[in-house]
């Protein structure tokens, strides 16, 4: 299965754009369920009443379900409580009603990533196309998996639920600490989910479309989401370039913006050189219904397959880690671990190892990484930014480092 997460600036046109591509891959022939969350403006641009319940028919091929993520909360809060009940009994505590329960902050990520995972491992459709949040908000919810279960690794170390036999030995000999089985049971049945939906994540079929408008600052706001999305290994495909104007207009007013939106067009190739590039018509007027999607994409190619020979490249690499070692030991006696970050600056940029863990921060993103086991027994020597990836040099530490025979 093809999985396509549209995701952009908010304002940019992203939802109008992801039910323009999950259409064209209907109109190509294949089964297309389009993901979107709570928002409105999918339905507006569809036409469409959409359910939580179950997927809508909205053309021929095509499918369409809206994410409820206040309803995922209260149903995995109430299971929570019934799994807990003879804790909660002991407690003296009331149960909460699911009339009483009102969703928390940050269910929606939960609920969008449950969904994901679900619709994927379905045989019903061919592509699966996601209407995601704002981009900086994506690149955050794509992140969360390895995230939590990092956490989940550090805080309950599977180690230790192996010596749950010798709990009451260690509690009287030397008053050892020992959490509770069931804490455990629950963080493998969170690793186990996490560990799903990361798959779905990580899977070569799964790709990331940028959509932006062609205002004058748009390639410099997507330098940060570019690098963000590649800092944590997500691979984006297309760069969306929405509601531009015919050029060639006599009207003045229309041919200096059409002139603008030229411009800022060219800086986007410029910025994005390995990304295809789409231009995408203005329609006058905001599209609604299956017609105007339709129209979104005449005479030129489909939106659910840009470049097919840039898409099967990119498949083909998207399954072996873009984080590669390479040996220079050689020649200049280092190690490097190269790490892609295309659209990165200087500024911003920053790099602590921490034991045998190495964490990279780009702008607002964030990434912690396991050393391979080679550059563990290296120190860090340096590290440069060049040509959109960032070298980090290990030179060997001649106490941890094989010594030549």
């Amino acid at each position: 299965m093809r999985t396509v997460l549209v995701t952009g600036p908010g304002g940019a046109g992203r939802s109008t754009l992801a039910a323009a591509t999950a259409l064209a891959g209907a109109r190509r022939g294949a089964r297309v369920l389009l993901l979107t969350t709570g928002s409105s403006a999918p339905e507006a641009v569809l036409h469409t009443r959409l359910s939580a319940e179950s997927a809508t028919p909205v053309a021929p091929g095509l499918h369409a379900r809206r994410i409820d993520s206040g309803d995922r909360f209260r149903q995995e809060f109430l299971a929570f409580q019934d799994r807990a009940g003879a804790a909660l009994d002991l407690l003296g505590a009331a149960p909460l009603d699911a009339d009483e329960l009102t969703e928390l902050p940050g269910s929606e990520a939960f609920a969008l990533l449950h969904a994901l995972r679900t619709e994927h491992a379905s045989d019903a459709w061919d592509l699966l196309v996601v209407d995601m949040p704002p981009a900086d908000e994506t690149i955050r919810l794509l992140a969360l998996p390895a995230q939590v279960r990092r956490y989940l690794r550090r805080l309950l170390p599977p180690e230790r639920q192996a010596a749950r036999a010798l709990r009451p030995v260690l509690a009287q000999l030397a008053g050892v600490p020992m959490p509770a089985q069931k804490l455990y049971e629950a963080a493998e049945r969170w690793e186990g989910e996490l560990a799903a939906v990361q798959r779905v994540i990580d899977d070569p079929g799964t790709c990331v479309r940028l959509v932006t408008d062609a205002g004058p600052v748009a390639a410099a706001g997507l330098r940060p989401v570019r690098a963000g999305l590649a800092l944590h290994g997500r691979r984006t495909d297309a760069v969306l370039v929405n509601r531009l104007l015919p050029t060639g207009s006599a009207d003045p007013f229309l041919a200096a913006l059409s002139g603008s939106q030229q411009a800022a067009l060219k800086a986007l190739r410029e910025e994005c050189p390995d990304v295809a590039v789409h231009e995408v018509a203005h329609l006058g007027r905001d599209p609604q219904g299956v017609e105007d999607l339709d129209r979104l994409t005449a005479g030129g190619e489909p939106l659910d397959e840009v470049d097919p020979a840039h898409h099967d490249a990119d498949a083909a690499t998207a399954s072996r880690d873009p984080w590669t070692v390479v040996d220079r030991l050689a020649t200049d006696g280092i190690l490097l671990w190269r790490v892609p970050l295309p659209g990165a600056r200087r500024e911003g940029l920053g790099l602590v190892r921490r034991g045998d863990e190495i964490v990279v921060t780009v702008g607002a993103f964030r990434r912690i990484r396991t050393l391979p086991s080679a550059l563990r027994r290296c120190t860090v020597s340096g590290a440069g930014l060049r040509d959109g990836a960032l070298d980090i040099r290990f030179a060997p530490d001649p106490g941890l480092w094989p010594k030549s025979p």
